[in-house]
C-alpha cells in the first residue's frame, strides 16, 4: 500500500506540476440565438506566463480559474464588469479546478501541497480561510451535484475513476473506472456528465444519476477529445486543436464545427466554460506567439481559394425586407450564388450570381429576375463587377465589396446607380446560417 501511495503522489505531481503548458484563459461574448454560435470581443483575461486554466463561472459576471503567480498556481477571481482579478488564497500549496460551492460564499479546489499531499479543500471567498473537504481519496477533478454531494474523478491504479463524495461525512463511493477529467452538471436535469474511456477507440459522454448510480450514454466524443461544457439549452460544446464543435442530444446526428479560433491565433483548446445565461464563454488554449499577426492590407492572389470564406448560406435585412444569399464552394473554376429579397412575406426579386476565373483574375457577374422569373436584363446581358483586389478579410470588385467580420458574419457593399446618374452605396449585413 505504501508503494502504491508513493506511485500516486509521483503521478499526481507530474500530472499537475511538470506537464503544464503555457496556457491562457480567453473570454468571448457568445451569441447562440436562432441556432448561431458566434464569438466576438475576445479578451485574454489571464495574460501571464505559466499555467492559467480550469475556468468556471461563479455567476454571469465572475470567473474563477487556476492562475500562476510567482511560479505557483492559485485561485483567481476575475470580475468581467471591471476587468479586474484578485487571488483568493495564499497557501504554500498549488490550487487547481476552483468551483463555487452551492449556497456558500466559498469555493472548492484541489490543493497539491509541497509534501505531495493532494486533497479537496474549501476556501472562503471572504478571507481565504480553508479547510479539507475530502481526504480519503485523491481527487483530480470534481463537480458539485448539489450543496451536499460531489462527483469526482479520482486518481487510482494509474488512471481516473468516477466517484461520488459526501463532504459532510468525508466518505467517497466508487462508480466506474477509466474515465476522463471533464465533469459537468447537465442543465435542466438531475444528472452529471462524464467521459467514459472504457472503449479506448471510442470515448463516450455518459450521464450519471449520483443518487441512484444509473448511467446512460449520451454521445461519442470527438476523436480523443475530452474537454467539454454545456450551453443552457443542453447543447454540448467540445474543443479540439483550434476548433469548437457542438452537439445537441436527441437532435444532432453528428458533431458540427461551430467555429475556428485560427483568426484569434489560439491553438490546442482544452477547458471550456459557459456563463449561466449563455452569453459568455471562457476557452483555454495556447497563443500562437510565433505566428505573425494577420496583415489585413496584404494583397492576395486573384484565386477562388482566397475568397472561399464567402461560401455558405447568409441572411440579413435590406431594402426593408429579408435578404437570403447562398454561395457555393469553389468548383470548376467558379462560385455560384442565388439571392432573393422578401418583403411582406413575398419575393420581390431574385438574382443569379457567379464569380469566375478569367484572364488571371476574377469577375462577378449577375442577372436579376422578377418573382415570376422574368429577367431584367436582355438574353445575353449581365451586370459585371471586375475584381480590383483581395485582402485577408475583404474582396473588392468594382461596385461590390465583400467584407469578412468573423467566421459567421460579413458585410456586402453594393453601388446602386440611380436614374439621375447618382450612385448610392448600400450595405447588406449578413449572418451565416
Amino acid at each position: 500500500m505504501k508503494c502504491f501511495f508513493l506511485f500516486c503522489l509521483i503521478y499526481v505531481v507530474s500530472f499537475n506540476a511538470f506537464a503544464q503548458p503555457n496556457t491562457e484563459v480567453f473570454l468571448f461574448d457568445l451569441n447562440t440565438k436562432n441556432g448561431k454560435f458566434e464569438l466576438s470581443n475576445m479578451k485574454n483575461i489571464s495574460n501571464s506566463e505559466g499555467y492559467d486554466n480550469q475556468p468556471s463561472f461563479q455567476d454571469n459576471n465572475t470567473i474563477l480559474y487556476a492562475g500562476t503567480r510567482n511560479g505557483q498556481t492559485d485561485i483567481v477571481k476575475y470580475d468581467i464588469n471591471y476587468d479586474s482579478k484578485i487571488f483568493v488564497n495564499h497557501t504554500e500549496g498549488g490550487e487547481y479546478s476552483p468551483l463555487k460551492i452551492p449556497k456558500q460564499n466559498a469555493v472548492s479546489a484541489i490543493r497539491l501541497d509541497p509534501d505531495g499531499k493532494q486533497f479537496l479543500y474549501k476556501y472562503s471567498l471572504k478571507n481565504g480561510e480553508n479547510d479539507v473537504l475530502i481526504d480519503d481519496v485523491i481527487i483530480g477533478y470534481h463537480v458539485w451535484y448539489d450543496s451536499s454531494l460531489i462527483v469526482s474523478s479520482v486518481l487510482e491504479n494509474g488512471g481516473l475513476s468516477l466517484y461520488t463524495n459526501d463532504p459532510k461525512e468525508k466518505k467517497s463511493y466508487f462508480q466506474q473506472k477509466n474515465i476522463g477529467r471533464s465533469l459537468h452538471k447537465i442543465p435542466n436535469s438531475d444528472l452529471v456528465s462524464y467521459i467514459s474511456k472504457e472503449n479506448e477507440n471510442a470515448w463516450e459522454i455518459k450521464s450519471l444519476n449520483p443518487i441512484s448510480g444509473v448511467t446512460k450514454p449520451i454521445a461519442v466524443t470527438i476523436d480523443k477529445a475530452e474537454d467539454m461544457c454545456f450551453l443552457p439549452d443542453g447543447t454540448i460544446v467540445m474543443g479540439k486543436e483550434n476548433k469548437v464543435y457542438t452537439y445537441t442530444p436527441k437532435k444532432s446526428t453528428d458533431w458540427l464545427e461551430a467555429t475556428s479560433l485560427d483568426t484569434y491565433n489560439i491553438k490546442n483548446i482544452s477547458r471550456l466554460a459557459v456563463s449561466p445565461d449563455g452569453k459568455k464563454i471562457a476557452i483555454v488554449g495556447e497563443s500562437i506567439s510565433t505566428k505573425e499577426p494577420i496583415n489585413l492590407n496584404k494583397k492576395l492572389e486573384p484565386k477562388l481559394e482566397n475568397i472561399a470564406w464567402i461560401s455558405g448560406t447568409w441572411h440579413g435585412e435590406a431594402f426593408g425586407g429579408i435578404a437570403e444569399e447562398i454561395w457555393s464552394e469553389p468548383s470548376g473554376g467558379s462560385m455560384m450564388a442565388s439571392f432573393k429579397l422578401i418583403n411582406d412575406g413575398k419575393v420581390t426579386f431574385y438574382e443569379i450570381e457567379i464569380i469566375r476565373e478569367i484572364e488571371n483574375s476574377l469577375i462577378l457577374q449577375l442577372k436579376h429576375f422578377n418573382n415570376d422569373l422574368k429577367g431584367w436584363e436582355t438574353k445575353d446581358e449581365t451586370v459585371d463587377f471586375p475584381l480590383l483586389e483581395i485582402t485577408p478579410n475583404k474582396v473588392t470588385f468594382e461596385g461590390m465589396v465583400f467584407e469578412k467580420v468573423n467566421e459567421n458574419e460579413m458585410n456586402v457593399y453594393v453601388d446602386i446607380h440611380n436614374e439621375d446618374g447618382s450612385v448610392k452605396n448600400i450595405k447588406f449585413n449578413y449572418t451565416k446560417k
